[in-house]
């Protein structure tokens, strides 16, 4: 008798989780009908329960280094938008910018990115990168002031910088490897804007070269924990999470210098420079605001990860294609011969239209974050993708994970003609080029880069002072581009070229 109680309790409770269930599928259902949705037509898995099926072929690509160009394929094959599952994950993948900019822009409110929270967060803890809401939006607004117009324009670190990385470069036409300078160049003139003074990668500073040697590490390891899922609780790389300390604690030491500066001693504030004054520091703006020095750290660390990766793998797959075509190289070297071999200021290097052809075609080719997923907080719709056709709007159920691929966008034929795969930065010449949303290598809508100008003014200096001062680059490579993917994308074996004076 005593289990009669609890069994009608159990049935109670069943009875009510069904009841919700139930409503929320009609709520749904009318919702879709109301949107004029239609089912996604074609799964990219044919194991609707943990999408086995596709598990071998991503093992083989991931060994083969052609993630992205299998991704290419698979659009060709199941279209713009598909869905698919893999272990753990579910998701509507696109390559429609109309999809791309509701979840971006138009719905920004319906999407989150919480799930790279626990991904992020043994390297960059809570920052603009793995956040939403006031947490993300106060970050926003710290950083903005850092790359406004008189922090862009201000050249005159850029080319200190490119007087260290000329040292390095050999004159006699060795082969040298302008990947890994560049990745130097770019934490050089990060960690200078962000703490004031830079950590001498190039000069060869040990801890700043043992700082960039662990930050790559342990960005290898984000998309490893992301394909592990559940199986992270299980799973341990003690060399990461060394890393990780290593690259937290670094940052740290620039976060206590700044508390100190930020401090009551008078003649502390004395002795800083004119130049420190004038210019937005945001170490020392963070350390003003708050008095949270693990805050300041994740804040720190979530721009410097930007500020070196993605301008550091711009010019690697830049330089890459340029070495490959000593037509197009002459072609800029023409056009930046109006300078007469001095340095540009900022409005030159704005007028300079093939530089930045050059630039543009580039992360049209090579968009140094080639993929991207958000997670929808709540019902929605995406409009296109659903039906045969993939012209009807798409219902997303809150909890489904919807990723776009830019490195697919970018190649579409119907956008960029039938020579998408090819380095050929005329096409942005005339100006006829107008892709919109089919064009976007540095996000869109909210949270656009911050640092987008600075990014392309630095990618683009770099460009003219290596054009000014060697008149030849040859490719040491004799294969094609391949991709080196870890959260941006960069030639896997390196820029090796060689350089004539």
């Amino acid at each position: 008798m005593e289990l009669l109680p609890k069994l009608v309790i159990l049935l109670l409770a069943a009875l009510g989780i069904a009841s919700v269930s139930i409503r929320r599928f009609l709520n749904r259902r009318q919702f879709a009908r109301r949107c004029g949705c239609q089912p996604v037509a074609r799964s990219f898995s044919k194991d609707p329960f943990l999408g086995l099926d596709t598990i071998p072929g991503t093992i083989r690509a991931i060994r083969q280094h052609r993630v992205l160009g299998r991704s290419c394929e698979i659009f060709r094959a199941y279209g713009n938008t598909f869905t698919v599952k893999e272990l753990h994950q579910s998701a509507i993948v696109t390559i429609e910018p109309e999809n791309i900019q509701a979840v971006l822009s138009l719905n920004f409110k319906d999407y989150t990115l919480r799930h790279r929270l626990e991904l992020f967060m043994p390297l960059l803890g809570r920052g603009i990168f793995n956040t939403d809401g006031q947490h993300w939006a106060s970050s926003r607004a710290l950083i903005r002031p850092s790359f406004a117009r008189e922090q862009v324009a201000n050249l005159s670190l850029l080319e200190r910088l490119m007087q260290d990385l000329f040292v390095l470069l050999p004159r006699d036409s060795t082969t040298v490897d302008l990947q890994e300078l560049f990745f130097r160049y770019t934490i050089d003139s990060a960690t200078d804007l962000l703490f004031g003074q830079s950590v001498g990668a190039l000069k060869k500073s040990q801890s700043g070269l043992a700082f960039a040697d662990a930050l790559q590490y342990a960005l290898k390891a984000i998309p490893v924990r992301d394909m592990l899922g559940p199986l992270n609780a299980v799973y341990r790389d003690r060399k990461t999470d060394e890393c990780n300390r290593i690259c937290r604690d670094f940052v740290q030491q620039y976060v206590e210098e700044a508390v100190y500066a930020a401090g009551p001693k008078k003649e502390e504030k004395e002795s800083r420079t004119t130049e420190t004054k004038r210019r937005y520091i945001l170490s020392h703006e963070l350390a003003s605001r708050t008095s949270d020095k693990q805050r300041m750290v994740d804040e720190l660390i979530n721009v410097l990860l930007a500020g070196r990766d993605t301008t550091g793998s711009l010019l690697g797959n830049l330089f890459f294609m340029l070495a490959k075509n000593p037509v197009i190289w002459a072609k800029l070297r023409a056009e930046v011969a109006v300078l007469q071999n001095r340095p540009p200021t900022y409005e030159e290097l704005r007028g300079l239209r093939y530089v930045q052809c050059c630039v543009n075609e580039s992360l049209r080719l090579h968009p140094v974050v080639p993929t991207n997923k958000r997670k929808a907080m709540r019902d929605t719709v995406l409009p296109r993708g659903g039906g045969n056709d993939g012209l009807s709007p798409v219902f997303v159920p809150a909890g489904t994970l919807v990723g776009y691929n830019i490195y697919a966008m970018h190649r579409r034929t119907d956008f960029y003609g039938p020579d998408a795969k090819e380095f050929r930065p005329e096409r942005w010449e005339d100006g006829k080029l107008q892709p919109r949303w089919g064009y976007l290598p540095f996000n869109g809508g909210p949270r656009i880069c911050l640092g987008q100008r600075y990014a392309l003014t630095e990618a683009s200096y770099v460009l003219v002072r290596m054009a000014q001062e060697f008149r030849g680059l040859e490719s040491r490579d004799p294969g094609s581009w391949e991709e080196g993917l870890v959260l941006t994308v960069c030639p896997r074996n390196g820029t090796k070229v060689g350089l004539i004076p």
